[in-house]
């Protein structure tokens, strides 16, 4: 998997805060007791040799609850890292030094092809042959800028050791096969060779040769995204001696296998390693197994050298790349610029703290200087990618720019920032809005999180790689005493202000649109090939020669895939399912009643903090204001009070609580899927003596949001732009979501729901709304919203809340929350539709054509509710098709870089999907015949077994302690419930596998949705059965809007 950059980048939810660096979870009840893994008395002794290791430091940590051990393997010099805290979810990654040497991302294919088999386990793909064999909560590998890391995470003891052996051979002994290279990096072959292999292929298409790859084809998709691919071309701008480690499709078929080989020889080793395990399991029992791996190895000399930027000394400098036009943006609002500094050493770890604190300051929410200088300026919408202090390299870069700035703007938006730093430098920081954030860190040391451990090496490992000693940065109480003594001092923020950042040693870097820049990459590829396949026709002695050598080598390539789908995978480790418990862990949750209001209670040790949720259902919402719901969340949270700047309310936010929030929230029935709730939600989280303020921030943003403000109108604009400039981008990222909801859409009410609020239909309207004129203005819209107001929350039956809290706050809360309630009225009415919405009846294809290199599937057929007996067959067979045929079908032999099956158990729908997928019509016919193919496969008792383990390591995954009693309270499966489904799940027979795959798979294609984003070509026909959606800012009768999704249109009721 690529990491776009271990880097922090601010996205548009919300500024990485020092807080973020750093959200711990107090260690889950234990047994063996706190002290039996961290006292540092019972540890080893320093200079200690064990397995082969030397102990070289250790340090306990009591606010963290944790003690760390600094190790190094003496034969090879490889670097270790283990925390032992009382925590069940342990945790290991193993993760290697890998500047990249081009731009051909070599690390990233490596990092596919490493887990293609190994000497140990000569199996073909057995990392994702392992994944239905362990109950682990976390599996991946990411490649990032200047390292590629192994993590994974599990709460079963054997599990931990079964992975630990495979990840470990898997990185030092893989077998790199030719074909495995050619699989996940590039090659050249024919559009269908199973056509070809039957022997019916058509001539001129399916024989058409292509460059394939599941590497390439991620990264095609990859760089269609706006905002990653200038947030790449900014890294390698500014960092000219790091190439693109993910790879540039352009370059990556210079890649040769010998490179391959030679990469993994120089780098995955021992003596380039860091290691890291946390947890509860015995250091000695890692150690144990660990040395007995890196004792076959000598140390080397390896590339550990730390990249540093590009010198601004010479500054101001200036560049400019092109990028894709977005169709739903306004086209003279297309450009992406951004201001750089580089900043110091980030290994002084108070001052990159200190940074982190500052960067907040300047640019976190919509009373920041910054943003009030630029954003609220009009300058642009929203935020580069790269805006923000990033800490990982070994200097730091700080970074202010934005998107959607017109090229006039583009001189005024540097100008705007140095004026602002000024300012701010001139006026000096304010200290309550310090102690906001100093407060935020204090909650986020109590907060208990149920994957810490994971958080932890995530954060710890960019800067190990880059000379930041990990010690200093569990050295949290350290950082923090010393950043109040240094800040009470006189300018101490100040100072680093001018240090940095008033000077002109900057780099502008701009992204200007390209209305071709699609067409240009086309193009580009094209010449490629030829270029590629003139060199193949010289070496093989004609064109001719070359086509039937390309056609061997792919049908060769068929035949090792065919081959592998029914591997025996007998020498891979394995837990099994009768680790299972059939009885699920209860955790208690009462029901009480204030006045007409349900309350939840789940009383358990959150370390003094109370979480909150409440959900305000809805009756008869009309689509058109339930469209405007999520507008309406952000709006609250924008414009302020008649009294009180939204300034000022974020600063009571951050002093007061952990944070407060609002969202659309819908949910099916548990027993009839085609009933469901929707309302609006509120939840937040707070220092039980602050509940009460917590309160009375929601309720004034709630009943006090003024929407007759005289900036009202301008700054729901900036809102709706900030939205429509990075939606085509969100798309991309996720483009098989969308495809997903947009055909669930048509199969239920909930997925109707969905689909209005968070799908292309919301992206649709948002866009829409952006682009309207300043002369027609928002005058109707903000009509809506205050309609939404009035009715947003009542003191009754419709209202109900949960609250999470230790026993000792319970009567506080209480009090608390019937006073909340009584400021609400006890009734509001919501208006009825005067006119409904058309209904425009759903296809069952749907196409949108989008400016993407590759393409996003979906498929969904509607089955049956959470509690009928058939649903726990149907979880168990996405399992089974996903991991037995379509991983197989879709992304090993299709070159898709993701393809699998899901079973909806609560919304009642079964569906499949693909994303960044090179050939659609072939994935769909696979979709469609995966049914037939799941009722006629012998399936064996073992392919049961691993099903259940997959569907298990969901089930069980580990629960944050502010996430327990939750999905009762948002959905109504109870306890009861939930222990029904785990033992319908646990009993699951072939026979019933057979017998859902004909009956909802088979016999239910018939009521099915598909629907497919990308680039539209000649098999997509209104005539062949698609009904074909723009998604460009028109009014035309052909785009999407909410007359395509109105409560008329289901398919399956």
């Amino acid at each position: 998997m690529l990491r776009a950059s271990s880097k922090c980048v601010r996205w548009k939810q919300g500024l990485n805060t020092p807080w973020q660096l750093y959200t711990y979870s107090a260690p889950p009840r234990s047994r063996r007791g706190f002290a039996s893994v961290t006292n540092l008395s019972q540890s080893p002794e320093l200079g200690q040799n064990l397995h082969g290791f030397m102990l070289k430091r250790k340090k306990h940590v009591p606010e963290l609850q944790l003690t760390a051990f600094q190790l190094e393997h003496e034969k090879t010099g490889a670097e270790y890292l283990h925390v032992a805290r009382d925590d069940k979810n342990n945790v290991f990654s193993i993760g290697f030094k890998t500047n990249p040497p081009d731009h051909t991302g070599v690390p990233h294919i490596l990092e596919h092809t490493t887990l293609c088999g190994s000497q140990k386990y000569p199996v073909r793909d057995p990392f994702f042959k392992m994944l239905p064999r362990s109950l682990s909560n976390f599996m991946n590998a990411f490649t990032s800028s200047d390292h590629t890391s192994y993590p994974f995470a599990t709460t079963n003891r054997q599990d931990f050791k079964n992975l630990l052996s495979v990840y470990l051979d898997a990185t030092f002994h893989p077998l790199l096969k030719e074909h495995d290279f050619t699989q996940e990096g590039w090659r050249i072959g024919p559009e269908n060779p199973k056509a070809i292999a039957s022997g019916h292929a058509e001539r001129g298409t399916d024989d058409k040769l292509v460059f394939k790859g599941v590497v390439y084809n991620e990264m095609k998709g990859m760089i269609s995204d706006a905002s990653y691919l200038y947030y790449m071309k900014f890294q390698n701008q500014i960092f000219p001696d790091i190439n693109y480690s993910g790879g540039d499709p352009q370059k990556m078929t210079d890649l040769t296998y010998q490179n391959l080989k030679d990469f993994h020889s120089k780098n995955y080793h021992p003596s380039n390693a860091k290691i890291f395990t946390y947890g509860d399991m015995p250091l000695a029992d890692h150690l144990q197994e660990m040395g007995q791996q890196l004792d076959r190895f000598e140390r080397i000399q390896a590339d550990t050298a730390i990249k540093t930027p590009m010198s601004l000394d010479n500054g101001p400098l200036y560049h400019t790349v092109k990028g894709p036009a977005d169709p739903l943006v306004d086209k003279d609002m297309q450009y992406k610029i951004s201001i750089s500094w580089l900043m110091g050493d980030t290994s002084n770890i108070l001052e990159t703290f200190s940074l982190g604190i500052m960067s907040s300051l300047l640019l976190d929410g919509y009373g920041s200087p910054l943003y009030q200088a630029l954003i609220e300026a009009g300058l642009g919408p929203d935020w580069s990618p790269n805006t923000g202090y990033d800490s990982a390299g070994k200097i730091g870069i700080f970074s202010i720019g934005l998107n959607g700035v017109r090229e006039a703007d583009l001189p005024k938006v540097k100008k705007a920032i140095q004026t602002k730093l000024r300012e701010v430098h001139q006026k000096r920081f304010d200290r309550t809005k310090v102690d906001g954030y100093l407060h935020q860190l204090e909650l986020a040391l109590k907060h208990k999180t149920a994957s810490f451990g994971m958080g932890l090496m995530q954060r710890v490992q960019p800067g190990w790689f880059n000379g930041v000693d990990p010690f200093d940065a569990l050295a949290w109480d350290d950082i923090v005493t010393a950043f109040k003594r240094r800040f009470s001092k006189e300018a101490y923020l100040e100072n680093l202000l001018e240090r940095y950042l008033l000077n002109d040693r900057t780099l502008t870097f701009i992204m200007e649109p390209s209305e071709t820049y699609g067409e240009d990459l086309a193009v580009e590829e094209a010449t490629r090939l030829t270029s590629k396949l003139s060199e193949v026709a010289r070496q093989a002695g004609g064109e001719s020669e070359a086509q039937k050598q390309l056609t061997a080598r792919e049908l060769e390539l068929l035949e090792v895939q065919e081959k592998a789908s029914d591997q025996d995978v007998s020498c891979l480790p394995s837990v099994y399912v009768k680790d299972i418990p059939r009885q699920m862990e209860k955790k208690p949750v009462r029901d009480s009643i204030l006045g007409n209001v349900k309350i939840q209670w789940r009383e358990a040790s959150t370390n003094g903090l109370t979480y909150f949720r409440a959900i305000s259902t809805f009756a008869g919402l009309p689509s058109e204001l339930r469209m405007l719901i999520p507008l309406f969340n952000d709006s609250i949270m924008r414009l302020g009070t008649k009294d009180k700047t939204m300034e000022q309310l974020e600063d009571l936010i951050k002093l007061k609580t952990g944070g407060i929030s609002t969202s659309y929230h819908a949910s099916p029935s548990p027993t009839d899927m085609r009933e469901s709730v929707e309302g609006l939600s509120l939840s937040g989280y707070a220092l039980d003596s602050n509940v009460p303020a917590m309160y009375e921030l929601l309720r004034t943003i709630l009943q006090e949001t003024n929407f007759d403000g005289p900036e009202a109108e301008s700054k729901i604009r900036q809102l709706l732009q900030a939205d429509a400039n990075g939606a085509l981008d969100a798309v991309s990222g996720s483009g098989h979501s969308y495809a997903r909801k947009y055909a669930e859409a048509g199969l239920s009410r909930h997925g109707l729901l969905n689909e209005h609020t968070g799908g292309l239909t919301q992206i649709q309207q948002t866009g829409d709304l952006a682009n309207k004129s300043p002369v027609e203005g928002l005058g109707d819209v903000i009509a809506k919203l205050k309609v939404i107001q009035h009715f947003a929350i009542s003191d009754s039956s419709n209202f109900r809340a949960a609250l999470t809290c230790g026993q000792e706050s319970v009567s506080s809360n209480e009090a608390a929350l019937h006073k909340f309630l009584s400021q609400f009225p006890q009734s509001t009415s919501i208006p009825k539709d005067e006119a409904p919405i058309p209904v425009d009846t759903f296809r069952p294809m749907t196409f949108f054509p989008l400016p993407y290199q590759v393409y996003y599937s979906a498929l969904a057929i509607p089955t049956v509710s959470y509690t009928h007996a058939f649903g726990g067959p149907l979880q168990i067979l996405s399992q089974l098709l996903t991991h037995k045929h379509l991983h197989h079908e879709i992304r090993e032999k299709g070159g898709a870089y993701g393809g699998g099956a899901y079973s909806r158990g609560l919304s009642g729908l079964f569906g499949y999907y693909s994303y960044r997928d090179p050939n659609p019509q072939n994935t769909l016919k696979i979709m469609r015949d995966a049914g037939r193919w799941a009722r006629d496969k012998e399936w064996t008792q073992q392919n049961l077994e691993e099903a259940k383990l997959s569907v298990f390591q969901g089930v069980d995954a580990p629960e944050s302690v502010s996430q327990e009693g939750v999905t009762r309270f948002l959905s109504g499966v109870d306890q009861a419930m939930e222990q029904t489904k785990r033992e319908q799940l646990l009993d699951v027979k072939k026979e019933d596998i057979r017998e859902v795959a004909q009956r909802y798979l088979v016999e239910g294609m018939k009521d099915a949705r598909t629907v497919v984003l990308g680039e539209k070509k000649d098999w997509v026909k209104e005539e062949a059965g698609w009904s074909i959606k723009s998604m460009e800012l028109s009014t035309v009768s052909e785009s999407i809007g909410a007359s395509d999704l109105s409560h008329g249109d289901l398919g399956h009721t």
